[in-house]
């Protein structure tokens, strides 16, 4: 549904927007019967009101806002380049805010972009996040609205890989190359992203009779210093890992270096399978084999959703991504085993 503005109202009624304005500000020489209708109006019809002056001139109907958790992710970065590569194609502008991976600042954010009326939002989700009315502000104002990446299991249109099945082909491909103890690095368990990738993990360990074991698995914060403590915790393990999933980019690359601070040997004692993007897995030694996503393909699709959103579309759509894995040098030769 198309945002309602001053001018909508004031053209419905037959009245001028400056009545309107000085009505909805509480303002004196308004009668009280027009000033409830304009009121009752303005509720019904998810009226909000914009706090920026220049922005409330062009009423920002050629902006979007893109919300992500971390810019210094660069897997992020890629994908909000081709955001803003197919914005740029109908004529919109991007807004880009970096939330920390803070639900607070999430928060503040969409607010934000919701009180300047921008034509749509496009969001990938706070490890923090587990409340979502601030997204439900968002379609209450009749704003678009598309989740890329992390994504959560709520009535909003949004673009994903399949990370149950992705943790499951690393999984197995881990355990084809001679793995029987594989560890898995997550994130914060209240993204559904970790839980779904931890899931497709523990269905590959359960497919192949792989006994699943509780210390195994850690799911605390997707950051560089968490994968790193963790990791060596894994290795001071009575029994340690001798493969690691690390379900972020952070984590694999930090998981290299813990493993390698103990002078052990990647991929002949212990393999890594990391989720990142090309160059990352090629300036490490070794390189890491990788899960492969498609920051173009989730970009392209996650604006043509909110655009066809801009347009009328109303319908919640989910689209999936393809993926592949890509083996480098950090994971043993399945054929010679």
């Amino acid at each position: 549904m198309k945002k309602i503005s001053q001018r909508d109202i004031a053209k419905t009624l037959g009245v001028n927007v400056s009545t309107v304005s000085r009505a909805l500000k509480g303002q004196k020489g308004v009668s009280e019967e027009l000033r409830q209708q304009i009121e009752r109006m303005a509720a019904e019809q998810g009226y909000q009101p914009v706090l920026y002056g220049p922005v409330e001139h062009y009423n920002a109907k050629r902006i979007i806002g893109i919300v992500v958790p971390d810019m210094s992710y660069n897997l992020y970065a890629h994908i909000v380049k081709w955001i803003e590569s197919e914005a740029r194609k109908s004529g919109y502008m991007s807004i880009v805010t970096d939330t920390c991976d803070r639900y607070d600042y999430e928060v503040e954010s969409i607010e934000r972009l919701v009180d300047m009326h921008v034509s749509g939002i496009i969001v990938s989700l706070s490890q923090e996040t587990t409340g979502y009315s601030h997204l439900q502000r968002v379609k209450d104002c009749h704003i678009p609205l598309v989740l890329f990446d992390r994504a959560a299991d709520i009535d909003v249109t949004s673009v994903v890989i399949n990370d149950a099945d992705t943790a499951r082909q690393a999984t197995h491909y881990l355990i084809d190359g001679g793995a029987r103890r594989i560890a898995f690095l997550g994130g914060s368990n209240k993204l559904k992203q970790t839980t779904d990738r931890k899931h497709g993990y523990l269905e590959a360990l359960r497919e192949r009779n792989i006994p699943i074991k509780k210390e195994l698995v850690r799911c605390h914060n997707a950051s560089f210093n968490s994968g790193l403590t963790d990791t060596l915790e894994l290795l001071n393990l009575p029994e340690p890992p001798d493969a690691i999933i690390a379900t972020f980019g952070p984590l694999a690359t930090s998981s290299m270096v813990a493993i390698k601070s103990r002078h052990l040997r990647i991929p002949e004692d212990v393999s890594v399978i990391g989720y990142m993007s090309d160059w990352v897995s090629d300036v490490m030694n070794p390189r890491i084999s990788y899960v492969k996503q498609n920051p173009k393909e989730i970009g392209t699709k996650a604006f043509r959703l909110l655009l066809d959103q801009i347009n009328g579309d109303d319908r919640v759509r989910r689209m999936v991504v393809k993926t592949r894995l890509e083996i480098r040098e950090s994971t043993r030769n399945t054929s010679l085993i």
